[in-house]
């Protein structure tokens, strides 16, 4: 036998070792001494050092089966070793796309249920991305890195490698998994069952013993393939009704999420229904998470202290954690949203509401909410709070809107209607919140996983007084030059006309009219400017989103001043694609045409992208892709096809500009 002392948790070790020792001299029993033959260490996978469990625990490894048995199995997924190329967010593309699949990429912990937010280019199934796989690695196979396609678009489970704890959430029917986790699966009778003991306590302590620590470190399905499993047909009712419950009650918390799959309406909306309450949603969560625990317990038969030990390792019991939020509500504490973030998430709906993305009509009842989907269910082409096809939409726009009071695409004006369609009130001025707060927050809350990737788009003048917001799934090939005909020049018609007025008052003129007129000069210089602006882009603007948020909208870096990080971001991704980086992209073909052709002959996942494969390309007998010797078509044909003398202009144009200039706000607007 030999002697261990566990001392992790101790800040004075060497008195805590000390203390140890004295009780072995003494023979006096202590919680940190464990007297363990290191042969039983072997009947754990890997032979991990786990002396601080019972001899009973260490045989539940050689006893039970283990996850990788029977119909069940883990596996890794898909790498894409650029995901700034092959992954977007789901409202970066259209709703109803081949191209883009659903992709389960991991993430931040989240037990039993979490959005799916991304998706992945997998058309004529993923052959652009297979095709960059194996140029990456030197001629390798795709397979390298895109592992286990047979599994693809099946329900499952994921872990996430991010976390530090087993705590898997369930993934619906049509998705693509990646590799940053596990993905694993079972047969669908079971996988609700499975769920709830793999989101255990229980389970999570016995796959740390695993790994022989209780840190970081969840490696794939090297770990949770060989978790022993407990028979648990006897509790499989009762730990699919925790494990259902507990998916439904997470995804409540999600449809007040507009970015979300899940999302309904804005938390102050989404309370005059269903009694909605976030406290009381988690006590619901932490009720069945408990009973979980209570059940895989007794499967694995825990014994008093191993179940404390457990609790240690994950921070306390689901029990304390229970006990914490019940205190909670009844002290009456607030929930953890302040009215600002309240305030902000009902401003950002009604401009969803203004350009036809979202339906006003469940906030006034006129439209039923949809009964929840079940967790395996694939996920819809549209949110519960989108507006349906076919339902007229609040207000009728070309796909953008202005920061113009009076004017009759006033965004600000919309917004005001939309609150009081709705019969919501907020205590502050929504023109200043466009002005100022609104984009920063919104390109915030578009963002994931590091993909910037803002819907309203706000070009301004360089004061930011006044602005223009674009909808990015209405933006269209025309869009600048509408802007710049029906916009624009018509609104420096009008402010020149404002100004003629206030200089009709001759030498007279107050200290307040002298700043008005300043004001009203320095307005209709900077609209001049952003209309040059505009001006230069029309010719060559070709969107599409394919490309993503941040490229489609690089050229119009210089229109973005209001915001330094974002126009920072613009101008990075613009330099990057004159640079040849992003060859990739329907913009760079769109520009450069004469750059990116002879490309697609020696990159042939570049060849994929812009449709070209089997002019430069071809498969051999042997089934292996090799060049062309000669193109199906001349190269010098298919650039002169591809390119445009008024796009070269406007290119030239834009390029050779003069640095914008930078404003400063007005004081006020006359």
């Amino acid at each position: 036998m030999t002697i261990f002392v566990r001392a992790l948790q101790a800040t004075d070790k060497s008195s805590v070792l000390s203390d140890a020792v004295n009780c072995v001299r003494e023979g006096v029993t202590s919680k940190i001494v464990f007297d363990v033959d290191p042969a039983s260490f072997h009947k754990i996978p890997g032979s991990p050092f786990a002396y601080w469990v019972s001899e009973a625990l260490r045989d539940l490894f050689s006893i039970l089966p283990p996850f990788e048995a029977e119909d069940r199995m883990a596996r890794a997924g898909l790498q894409s070793s650029d995901d700034f190329r092959f992954l977007r967010t789901n409202w970066e593309v259209p709703l109803i796309n081949q191209k883009w699949i659903h992709f389960a990429k991991g993430g931040k912990f989240s037990p039993f249920y979490a959005d799916v937010n991304m998706k992945i280019n997998w058309k004529d199934d993923g052959n652009e991305i297979k095709a960059w796989a194996g140029s990456l690695y030197n001629g390798s196979h795709w397979s390298r890195i895109i592992k286990n396609t047979h599994l693809y678009f099946k329900p499952g489970m994921f872990q996430t490698l991010r976390a530090d704890q087993l705590a898997p959430h369930i993934t619906p029917s049509g998705c693509i998994f990646s590799d940053n986790g596990t993905q694993a699966f079972s047969d669908m009778h079971n996988m609700l069952s499975l769920t709830a003991i793999l989101n255990s306590s229980g389970a999570d302590f016995l796959h740390k013993l695993l790994l022989g620590r209780n840190g970081f470190g969840l490696y794939r399905n090297g770990t949770l393939a060989k978790l022993p499993i407990p028979d648990f047909n006897e509790h499989s009712d009762s730990l699919s009704r925790c494990s259902k419950n507990c998916w439904s009650l997470k995804r409540k918390i999600d449809e007040i999420e507009e970015t979300s799959n899940a999302f309904v309406l804005p938390l102050i909306l989404r309370r005059r229904f269903d009694k909605y309450d976030l406290r009381s949603t988690e006590l619901d969560i932490s009720l069945n998470m408990a009973e979980i625990d209570e059940i895989v317990f007794r499967l694995y038969g825990f014994d008093t202290l191993d179940i404390a030990s457990a609790h240690g390792d994950r921070g306390g019991s689901n029990k304390e954690s229970l006990e914490g939020i019940e205190d909670a509500a009844d002290g009456n504490h607030e929930e953890d949203v302040s009215p600002r973030d309240e305030c902000h998430s009902l401003l950002s709906w009604t401009v969803g509401v203004a350009f036809g993305r979202f339906d006003w009509r469940l906030a006034t009842a006129e439209r039923i909410i949809s009964p929840e989907p079940s967790p395996f269910d694939p996920l819809p082409a549209r949110s519960v709070g989108m507006l349906p096809d076919g339902l007229e939409p609040f207000h009728h726009h070309a796909g953008f809107l202005v920061d113009d009071p009076g004017h009759p695409y006033d965004l600000g004006r919309i917004i005001e209607e939309v609150l009081q369609r709705v019969d919501a009130h907020i205590p502050l001025s929504v023109q200043h919140w466009l002005q100022r707060d609104f984009f920063p927050a919104h390109l915030k809350q578009y963002t994931r996983s590091k993909r910037k990737a803002p819907i309203y788009w706000q070009i301004s003048t360089a004061s930011g007084n006044y602005s223009i917001w674009l909808y990015a799934p209405a933006v269209t090939k025309d869009t600048f030059f509408r802007l710049k005909q029906d916009i624009l020049e018509q609104k420096i018609i009008s402010d020149e006309r404002a100004l003629a007025a206030l200089l009709q008052g001759g030498n007279e003129l107050s200290s307040r009219d002298r700043k008005s007129i300043e004001n009203q000069q320095k307005l209709v210089e900077e609209l001049k400017q952003l209309t040059d602006e505009v001006k230069r882009v029309a010719p060559l603007w070709n969107p599409n989103l394919d490309d993503g948020t941040v490229l489609t909208m690089a050229p119009l870096w210089r229109m973005v001043g209001n915001h330094k990080p974002w126009q920072k971001e613009l101008r990075a991704r613009w330099g990057e694609l004159q640079l040849g980086k992003h060859d990739w992209s329907r913009q760079a073909m769109h520009l450069w045409p004469e750059r990116v052709v002879p490309k697609c002959a020696e990159d042939r996942s570049i060849a994929i992208a812009h449709d070209l494969e089997d002019v430069f390309w071809f498969k051999s007998e042997a089934g292996k892709w090799a060049k062309r010797d000669v193109p199906s078509h001349a190269v010098s044909d298919i650039v002169r096809e591809r390119s445009s003398d008024a796009v070269k202009e406007a290119l030239k144009a834009l390029l050779e500009a003069p640095e914008p200039t930078a404003g400063s706000r007005l004081r006020s607007k006359a």
